[in-house]
């Protein structure tokens, strides 16, 4: 009987691809939600009114870029596990429908210049997000628990989505 090393499927992903899978992503939907938002932060955007608690706009960078250094650091750590370990795939696919959603609501809320149609993409982000953790948390829980502060940022980004379409709607 073949040992759990030399079985189809229970390797990890080599750490080359493993890093490619993990990274390339995550930067590219940061890439383009940069591109699709900074040409309406001096437009659009500054002309709505937003609520008491908006941070001024020099946060949003540096908090991004942390929280998308976790989330890639999450997932490398998720496609460390064999592949064979039960749950792996799905996860990962969890992963990907969570970062899809996030490079959505960048399109909804700048790109269509859309708060209501933010608010709808950003509150199924934050289902994404919780199921992407509980499924990290069966795996490991460094992976899960490296996606929490994602989580308190899209939960205050909700607030702050919906705040801003209450004063402008």
């Amino acid at each position: 009987m073949p040992t759990d090393q030399t079985m189809p499927g229970s390797h990890a992903t080599p750490p080359f691809l493993r890093f490619l899978i993990a990274v390339l992503p995550v930067v590219a939907v940061s890439v383009a939600g940069g591109l699709v938002t900074r040409a309406k932060i001096p437009t659009w955007y500054a002309g709505l009114e937003k609520p008491s608690f908006n941070p001024p706009n020099w946060v949003f960078g540096p908090v991004w870029t942390t929280l998308y250094a976790l989330m890639a650091y999450a997932l490398w750590r998720i496609l460390s596990l064999p592949k064979s370990t039960p749950g792996r795939t799905g996860a990962v696919a969890l992963f990907f429908v969570q970062l899809a959603l996030n490079s959505a609501w960048s399109f909804a809320f700048f790109g269509a210049q859309s708060p209501l149609m933010g608010l709808v993409v950003i509150a199924t982000l934050i289902v994404a997000i919780l199921a992407t953790i509980v499924a990290f948390w069966k795996l490991d829980r460094i992976a899960a628990w490296l996606l929490v502060p994602y989580l308190a940022w899209v939960s205050y980004a909700t607030l702050l989505n919906g705040s801003i379409w209450q004063l402008n709607g």
